[in-house]
């Protein structure tokens, strides 16, 4: 089946294992990937408070793309939740206000853009995964099955709600990611804390808050047994990987929950090495856990520890000087 792919920022940097593992799954699940040319990040969390119209006109100018590449299929599929529902969004509010669809064509026709609300349908890996590909598909491809291995479903709060299309049963408790960890052979902890918030980017505008949402969920978690915790979420994965070290040691605790992604863990259960599928760049060591299944993990390599704030009144957003000279060393 062919998607045209939004891969955003995340995922080309510090979610490079969601992709890696995502690029080593598609050929077993015959899915056919197209990047959008020339795409351009979504803005995230913050641009829209800041400037409504120029933030849908960003998201915008990336649905303008999908639309002028779409060839045999309109489904535009992203693995991040944020990317995923801020194309989503704009898509829809486009359709349903005539004035934003003016203002929104306005900016793009500068570039020699257009985009038609609703000429393409934004989905999510997840929504893809269980819905197109399905559950019998991917327990075929299973010859390692997870046997032994504890994990608790984390789905975090933006790929639920609002859900514009309906394409998830029980939005306030969901079941799709539990469902595809079970036919993988894990043992899925009925997790209570599914949906909660791991804080966004609120590490970057109030610490204290921010690690007491990332320790209640990763108590939540220890209380429950869990091996590790199984996200669908780059943001999400980051706040409760990079930052549990520095909740432990603010809070005077001794966590180490491992977090990985869901389409990780796919790949492990359909026999691809784990190198390949991103295993050891992850903050938190998930050797210990995937030991109990008796997979061999190259040593951990993390990414950069996170970055400290700039300043009180800058965005959290990349300096593209900062990356220009990390570029250059």
């Amino acid at each position: 089946m062919k998607y045209i792919f939004y891969p955003g920022c995340s995922m080309e940097r510090s979610a490079r294992a969601y992709l890696d593992s995502l690029m080593a799954i598609r050929e077993p699940l015959d899915i056919e990937l197209e990047e959008i040319d020339d795409w351009n990040c979504c803005g995230a969390t913050e641009f829209m408070a800041v400037s409504p119209v120029a933030g849908h006109a960003l998201i915008g100018r990336n649905l303008a793309l999908a639309e002028k590449q779409s060839n045999g299929t309109h489904t535009v599929m992203a693995g991040c939740s944020a990317c995923y529902l801020n194309l989503a969004k704009t898509d829809h509010y486009m359709g349903e206000s005539p004035k934003l669809y003016e203002e929104v064509n306005t900016a793009l026709a500068a570039g020699g853009l257009h985009y038609t609300a609703g000429a393409v349908k934004v989905r999510h890996l997840l929504d893809v995964l269980m819905h197109d590909i399905g559950l019998a598909a991917i327990q075929r491809n299973v010859i390692r099955p997870l046997q032994g291995l504890r994990v608790a479903p984390y789905y975090g709060c933006m790929i639920l709600r609002p859900d514009f299309d309906h394409r998830f049963n029980y939005p306030e408790y969901p079941a799709q990611l539990d469902q595809i960890l079970a036919v993988l052979g894990a043992e899925v902890i009925d997790f209570p804390m599914k949906l909660d918030c791991c804080g966004g980017h609120m590490t970057q505008i109030s610490k204290p808050v921010a690690l007491e949402l990332i320790r209640r969920l990763i108590h939540a978690a220890a209380e429950y047994k869990a091996d590790m915790l199984v996200t669908l979420c780059p943001m999400c994965q980051l706040n409760l990987d990079a930052y549990q070290g520095e909740m432990n040691h603010y809070f005077h605790t001794n966590y180490h929950i491992a977090v990985t992604y869901f389409t990780q863990l796919i790949g492990l259960a359909f026999g691809k090495d784990a190198k390949e599928l991103g295993f050891g760049k992850e903050f938190v060591d998930a050797r210990p856990a995937l030991s109990r299944i008796g997979v061999q993990v190259p040593v951990s390599e993390p990414a950069a520890t996170p970055k400290p704030k700039r300043s009180k009144q800058a965005l959290p957003m990349p300096s593209l000087r900062r990356d220009k000279e990390e570029a250059s060393r």
